[in-house]
């Protein structure tokens, strides 16, 4: 079989939390969206290396709510599972109803609305279906005896009534990890193999003392018993500067050929700051005497990964065989989005299609009529008066930062009526962290570089000029970001170098998301339409 290699982090970037099924030779996965809209990317593969968004599982208010969701609030840890013929997503929104399931029979959608499981405690919940069809759900919570301490949590199990999508039955604790004294047993998957029930979870946090453990039972409704060598995988004792750390939270899955793969977040520091969040990584295990041992030999996430495999078509495609009619149904949707990677080099998109690519979202639920797409001008963005400090949702646009090492570029035009109205290019970690980088109407036309650091704006570059420029363009490289404008598009005046970047890590703002990039206006006039910009394009280049 011809062997492949996949770059780690097979999704670069703001993807945390991923969770992983195979239906017949496809793959797919989600993460983590918290505070973003639509909500849970929903990316597919026939090869776990190339891998493509195809849509996001939650397009509608009506099923996902984040009005004034913190920015590290909404959705937490979606778990993605397969069975008989449908599929089930799983997930916790910490901000509005709790834990709930969707589901849909061909994964383009159309998504059902959410069914909140009203009984379910905790969060990261997941979904188990045994041979008999029995489903369980297995999710976290503060011990039922009570916590010794911060995090002290149980995993438990409870079935699923597929009917009423609710929880039926008792309640059974499974563990309490396997670390004493580590906070945060999360993140919990159960799979089966040889007539044991595995129980997979993450402990010691999110950050650099983040683990993988396993426990396993012969009942799932009994105590499980923890591996011996646990922590399974772990990068907690390799220093704040190994070139990946805080791994954990991890999904496995198995392939059609018998081989077994496991997906996990980990981060990239760049001098000490974690810039894009937290990444989706590839790592291969085995069983030995029982229980996994993950990248025999090695024990540690490698920087390429050597899988066998096939070719990989560039189409999407639901290829199972119980589903036939899927794939007529997204041809034409292939057609729009093949040439789409999450961690392409290039992305150029001019906004002329009235629909946008998967890859782009929004801070919160979006005020629609703010946006308009498919006009000749490109994207047109009405200013909204809800600043970038609140939790709120602001006239943004956004995608992923993938690369330490990029520009980003645009095009505009903007009718800005109002004075102290903006109209540019956001760099942004959360709400209290972020850049913006913009035409400014003020007094006189300007082009101005804010700040904003734990909530308090700063002007760093005022230029004073005649006119407004029309091109805006940002380079990072590393740690320093320059801020340059044009009036042509071919000569370009840079208004700041050497710009700290470590503001949009996780390490100084906190929180659980990556940098998010993007384009964005804001009046302090509340009435709508008054000021507005038209964006040619948007265009992202890894270096």
């Amino acid at each position: 079989m011809k062997q492949m290699n996949v770059t780690n982090p097979i999704l670069s970037g703001f993807y945390p939390d991923p969770s992983i099924v195979r239906v017949g030779q496809d793959y797919y996965m989600v993460n983590s969206t918290f505070s973003y809209f639509p909500g849970v990317p929903l990316s597919h593969s026939t090869d776990l290396i190339h891998w493509e968004q195809i849509t996001n599982i939650l397009s509608t208010k009506s099923q996902l709510n984040l009005t004034n969701a913190p920015h590290s609030g909404g959705i937490y840890a979606p778990t993605i599972r397969y069975h008989n013929g449908t599929f089930y997503m799983i997930t916790t929104n910490v901000s509005h109803g709790g834990n709930f399931i969707v589901t849909a029979t061909n994964p383009y959608g159309p998504w059902s609305d959410p069914c909140f499981l009203n009984s379910a405690e905790g969060i990261d919940p997941s979904l188990f279906f045994d041979e008999d069809g029995t489903c369980y759900y297995c999710g976290t919570k503060g011990r039922r005896e009570g916590a010794a301490f911060f995090g002290d949590n149980e995993i438990y199990v409870q079935e699923v009534d597929l009917t009423t999508m609710q929880l039926t039955g008792e309640s059974y604790a499974i563990w309490h990890g396997a670390l004493k004294e580590v906070e945060w047993p999360e993140g919990p998957h159960i799979y089966k193999r040889d007539g044991w029930y595995y129980l997979m979870i993450a402990e010691g946090g999110t950050g650099l003392n983040h683990a993988i453990t396993m426990a396993r039972s012969k009942n799932i409704k009994e105590m499980f018993e923890g591996c011996k060598r646990n922590p399974i995988f772990t990068h907690r004792h390799l220093g704040k500067e190994f070139w990946a750390i805080n791994t954990g939270h991890a999904d496995i899955v198995e392939t059609e050929h018998g081989d077994w793969y496991m997906v996990l977040l980990a981060s990239r520091p760049c001098d000490g700051y974690c810039l894009l969040g937290r990444e989706t990584f590839l790592v291969p295990l085995i069983w030995e005497d029982g229980w996994p041992v993950v990248n025999p030999g090695i024990g540690l996430l490698d920087r390429v990964v050597t899988i066998p495999g096939k070719a990989s078509s560039t189409l999407v495609e639901f290829t199972s065989v119980e589903s036939t009619k899927v794939q007529a149904d997204v041809q034409e949707f292939d057609i729009q989005f093949k040439d789409y990677h999450p961690t392409c080099r290039d992305i150029k998109e001019n906004f002329r299609q009235k629909e946008l690519p998967p890859y782009f979202f929004y801070l919160r639920n979006p005020q629609e009529n703010h946006y308009e797409t498919g006009r000749e001008t490109g994207l047109r963005l009405y200013a909204s008066d809800v600043p970038l400090t609140a939790e709120d949702s602001p006239t943004a646009l956004f995608l992923r930062q993938t690369s330490i090492n990029y520009t980003l570029g645009t095009k505009l035009e903007a009718t800005l009526s109002n004075e102290n109205s903006e109209a540019g290019i956001l760099l942004m970690q959360s709400n209290h962290f972020h850049y913006r980088f913009c035409i400014y109407k003020g007094k006189v036309p300007m082009v101005v570089l804010i700040s904003c650091i734990d909530g308090k704006e700063q002007l760093l570059i005022k230029r004073e000029l005649t006119k407004l420029p029309s091109y805006l363009y940002v380079r990072e490289n590393g740690l320093n970001l320059s801020f340059s404008y044009s009036f042509d598009g071919t000569e370009y005046e840079t208004v700041a170098t050497s710009i700290d970047a470590s503001i949009l890590s996780t390490e100084r703002a906190g929180g659980f998301v990556g940098t998010c990039l993007g384009l964005y206006t804001y009046t302090p006039s509340k009435e709508f339409g008054e000021d507005f910009a038209d964006f040619d394009y948007l265009h992202y280049q890894v270096m």
